[in-house]
């Protein structure tokens, strides 16, 4: 499972020009899966992401949760993160977990993050979407839920 995380003032996502899902603070969050991937991939990066110190404190300094400053989270699937560039000119998704496995991990994760209190607006699992938010830092980080095979505890 790997995730694209970004900072951000606002988000929304829409599909066929309805908003399906808005936030005014908080995280953008670009999820993706691969073949294996399970309930502990799901509960492990859901905890990271929630409890992930990347928002200012009083000082400036990067030391709040999005729990602590009750911020909000757009989540939306992105097949692309397993995209494969190291051949050709066209990118390779046999990565990616088959839709009709990558959609119910997706839904899992999103009730993962909202079993810990956090509020989760999403887009439409495999529709064409179009996002748009203000990056705020910036702040964009990679989460992977393996290393070597294994999923990180």
């Amino acid at each position: 499972m790997r995730i694209v995380l970004q900072r951000a003032k606002n988000a929304q996502v829409t599909v066929d020009g309805k908003v399906t899902g808005a936030i005014d603070h908080g995280l953008v969050s670009l999820v993706g899966f691969t073949e294996g991937d399970g309930e502990k991939d799901l509960r492990y990066l859901a905890e990271k992401v929630v409890h992930l110190r990347i928002f200012e404190d009083e000082q400036g300094k990067m030391n709040r949760s999005l729990l602590d400053v009750g911020g909000s989270i757009l989540s939306v699937s992105q097949f692309t993160l397993y995209g494969d560039c190291r051949k050709g000119r066209r990118p390779s998704f046999t990565a990616a977990a088959a839709p009709e496995i990558a959609s119910g991990l997706y839904d899992r994760f999103n009730e993962e993050l909202r079993s810990h209190g956090v509020t989760v607006e999403t887009g439409v699992f495999g529709a064409m979407m179009q996002v748009s938010f203000t990056n705020d830092g910036p702040v964009t980080l990679i989460l992977e839920s393996r290393e070597n095979g294994k999923v990180r505890l």
